[in-house]
Parts: structure tokens; sequence; C-alpha cells
């Protein structure tokens, strides 16, 4: 099973972080159309305006994607796979660089969250489980989700690592063309054309030894962040007290890319290497 399901229990601090943060969403969505003179930050409490607003105050609906989320989610006794500091943890990066493009490994309960925090941007989950997707779209069928199959298992963690140490697989390529094994190359070509700000990696499964394991995707991560065009891609990586995530994730998304570690889950911040590709490292050194 996906570890992006959720588990049966009730967390009530978690249920008012996301009402919470919703409710941040429907604020900035009601200044924007009030006050069109002024500009509104989430991360800050003043508001700086270049001329006196003189424009009626106008009702706006609230959208119909965060209606469904607040209702979902303050009724319902399932919670997301990941706790209140850890989901604090991206929803914070979420607020300042929404509405952006957004990948997420892993299909689940939790996904009506993610999308609804990057209201406006781009949210895609790519899932392995063909039944899993059909469940959830029957429930939440404005989510864009992917098929994908992945040909790896847990027990090939090591030698994948091996692989991934070879220089064919320092080299900063689109994952399509590149020589390394390690890349997932049979994503929808729109995946690889996007250019993506966030990625979270919380799937494939990889909590028992015929799973497939998260090595190809964290792999994968790292080379869209690194071959963007320009600037940064942060990438989360959740369920880091297993082994696969811990050692895939500071070997190819770098001990020196990390900026935070909260309870399971991990930030790191990678930016663009095709402007500099010949005097950046693949990783940086450690901090």
């Amino acid at each position: 099973m996906n570890t992006m399901r959720p588990k049966p229990q009730i967390s009530l601090n978690l249920k008012i972080l996301l009402c919470g943060f919703f409710l941040a969403i429907l604020l900035f969505i009601l200044r924007s159309n009030m006050q069109p003179s002024k500009k509104t930050s989430f991360l800050r409490n003043n508001i700086h305006s270049d001329e006196e607003n003189s424009t009626p105050a106008t009702c706006t609906k609230l959208p119909s994607s965060l209606s469904q989320a607040l209702i979902h989610y303050s009724t319902s006794k399932i919670t997301p796979q990941q706790t209140f500091s850890e989901i604090s943890v991206s929803a914070k990066v979420l607020l300042k660089r929404s509405p952006c493009n957004f990948l997420v490994f892993g299909l689940g309960y939790d996904s009506l969250m993610w999308a609804s925090l990057n209201h406006g941007g781009r949210t895609v989950f790519l899932e392995e489980d063909k039944s899993w997707i059909e469940q959830i779209q029957k429930k939440f069928p404005s989510l864009e989700s992917y098929h994908v199959k992945y040909d790896s298992k847990i027990t090939e963690a090591e030698n994948l690592m091996k692989i991934g140490n070879e220089e064919k697989c320092k080299v900063v390529s689109d994952p399509r063309y590149t020589k390394c094994d390690l890349a997932l190359k049979g994503l929808p070509a729109d995946i690889y054309e996007t250019e993506w700000d966030l990625i979270m990696v919380d799937a494939p499964t990889g909590y028992h030894k015929e799973a497939p394991g998260r090595m190809k995707a964290i792999y994968t991560a790292g080379l869209f962040a690194r071959n963007r065009e320009e600037g940064e891609t942060n990438v989360f990586v959740h369920d880091i007290n297993r082994s696969v995530e811990d050692k895939f994730s500071m070997a190819f998304l770098c001990d020196g890319y990390m900026i935070e570690e909260e309870g399971r889950i991990r930030h790191f911040t990678i930016p663009s290497h095709r402007t500099s590709l010949n005097d950046k490292p693949f990783c940086p050194p450690s901090k």
C-alpha cells in the first residue's frame, strides 16, 4: 500500500493547521479582489500601498477546490500520513511560492490538501497503483494524476547506489536521455518538459523488500531540479527514518543542499546547474 495513503486516526492539531492554511489562502484571494491597488503578502501582516484604494469592496466566491478541502478535512476521521510539524515544513514553502508547479510522487487523501495549498498553480501526482488512482479520482475528480510503473525493488537498493555513484549519473541532463539507470524514463512527456518549483517524494511503496522503493524517484527529483533553466527547486523527502530514503536523499539531493529536517521529512533546495555545468559539482561540500 502506498505510504501516501491515510491512517485512521483523528488529529485535532492537524485539522486546525489545514483549516488555517485554507483560510489564509481565502484571505489572500479576498484581499486581492477587494484591494487591487495594494500588494499583499502571506508572510507579513503589513500591507504596502502606493495609493489609496478607491474601489468598492466586492464579494468573492470561495473556489470550489478550497471549499471541498475545508469540508473534507473538517469532517474526515482520516488524517494524512505526515504529522503537523512535517506538513508545516512544505506548507511554509508553498505559501511563499504558490501558485507554482508542484510535483508529488504519491497519491492519497492528503493530495487534496497539497493541491489546495497550491491554489491557482499546477499540482501533479504520480502513483504506482491504478486501482488506487481510480478510487481517489472518484472522490476528488479535480486532481491531476498519472500512473507510473517502477521496475526496481528495495532489494536492489545497494546495487543502485553503486550505479548512482558512477560518473554517468553525475551528468546533468533530461532524465529521458541520461545513460544513468537510476533515472525514471517512462513518465508522461509533459512531466519532463515542465519546470517544477516543488517536488515531494512520498512514494512509491518502500516498507517491504519486494516494494519498488524510492531510489529512482529521489534521483529523478534531483535531476529535474538541476536540469531546470534557472532558479531553484524545493525537494522534500518523507520517511527519512528508513534506510533508502535516508541514504539516497543525502547522496543524490545532497547534504550540502539540505536546509531543514523535521521528524521524518527532509527539505532540500537545489539550484539549476544548467547555467554553470562546467564549474558546479553534482553535490556541493557537506555542511
